[in-house]
């Protein structure tokens, strides 16, 4: 398909940018992990302020319904406390059309209070460049079980694990 719109939350990357425009679709960036440095600072204890969640939620997905055919969100969530996180699900859900897409990571490691942070860039089709920023405390333990949960009111949920100790999610609004 062609004229697709895109939601890539991983900040303006020039290669991913470049391959989703190739490919004849619109492009709209969110730097999420910025934004949440910026909001409730490095640590997912500071995530539970009402206000600040609606502001993140303003800053970041200030969409109409229905606007995005995908979505790239990367690791972003996995740095979110359940209150941040669920509120970031919602209006993510709201801005996205039916039969839509959202590509997310998460760490497979479900005991680790600290998960690496990376930086994700499509290099071509098959390939996606995924390059450590560090360590970053983990918002909350994620499972499969978790995942389902918390993409409850999507149509389904695929769990793919990467060789990085990473679990690829495809959820299908």
């Amino acid at each position: 398909m062609v004229g697709l719109s895109v939601l890539d939350c991983a900040g303006a990357s020039q290669d991913n940018i470049d391959f989703l425009i190739n490919l004849g679709h619109k492009v709209y960036t969110q730097d999420l992990m910025r934004s949440i440095n910026e909001a409730f600072g490095a640590e997912p204890g500071e995530q539970a302020n009402a206000s600040r969640i609606e502001f993140f939620l303003r800053q970041n997905f200030d969409y109409p319904p229905e606007t995005f055919d995908g979505a790239l969100l990367w690791d972003a969530l996995q740095f979110m406390s359940p209150a941040l996180l669920n509120a970031t699900v919602e209006r993510i859900y709201d801005i996205m059309r039916p039969n839509s897409f959202l590509l997310s990571f998460f760490t497979s490691m479900e005991r680790a209070t600290e998960v690496p942070s990376y930086s994700f860039r499509i290099a071509d089709n098959k390939t996606i460049v995924v390059t450590d920023r560090g360590m970053r405390s983990a918002g909350q333990i994620f499972n499969n079980r978790n995942l389902e949960k918390l993409f409850g009111r999507f149509s389904s949920v695929k769990f793919f694990l990467t060789r990085d100790n990473l679990r690829e999610v495809i959820v299908k609004r």
